[in-house]
């Protein structure tokens, strides 16, 4: 039996190794292949689909070896996520965002470290309603695929003072709360 539990935890440490292996490889890689999913998520989704996938019909692996494997590559999405709201692990697990466009330009850096062409960048825009890149403050590319356009001239959101200027001081403060409450 001790030879049985050291080999489920011997294929548990290869899951939780080929995990961590997989993050790094694809943080180290472009964003495009990601979709929207960040390097953590992606590796868990394809690891339990192929855990699921092979362990039915192998005959060379039992349950309970897929079993351990899938909870292990489970645990490890989980402590990944878990670790993600320190900044050290933030900085090693996720990407930063890259700037494509600032003030009306593309950025051609931006371009190459996402694995993006200025047709992609133009899709972009058009996908935010945005039709000239010359339009265009700054054009982030965030974390998970996700983009955020900032139009030239764009403002800040307006301040509660600027929402609530034309109201009495008595109707501010109850407008006030109830926004407060709201949130």
């Amino acid at each position: 039996m001790n030879a049985e539990i050291q080999h489920l935890a011997w294929i548990a440490g290869k899951a939780v190794l080929l995990y961590a292996t997989a993050i790094v490889g694809l943080r180290l890689g472009k964003r495009r292949i990601l979709a929207e999913l960040s390097p953590f998520d992606f590796v868990a989704a394809v690891a339990v689909g192929a855990i699921v996938g092979r362990i039915p019909s192998a005959s060379d692996a039992d349950y309970l070896a897929g079993a351990v494997t899938l909870i292990a590559v489970l645990f490890a999405h989980a402590l990944v996520s878990h670790l993600r709201h320190y900044s050290s692990v933030a900085r090693l697990v996720d990407q930063s965002p890259r700037l494509l466009v600032a003030n009306g330009k593309i950025l051609q850096d931006g371009l190459r470290q996402s694995g993006l062409s200025r047709a992609d960048v133009e899709s972009l825009l058009r996908q935010h309603g945005v039709h000239k890149v010359g339009g265009v403050e700054y054009l982030i590319f965030e974390d998970g695929g996700k983009v955020s356009v900032v139009a030239d001239g764009a403002r800040a959101p307006p301040s509660e003072t600027d929402l609530f200027s034309n109201l009495t001081r008595g109707q501010t403060r109850g407008a006030a709360n109830t926004i407060t409450a709201l949130t």
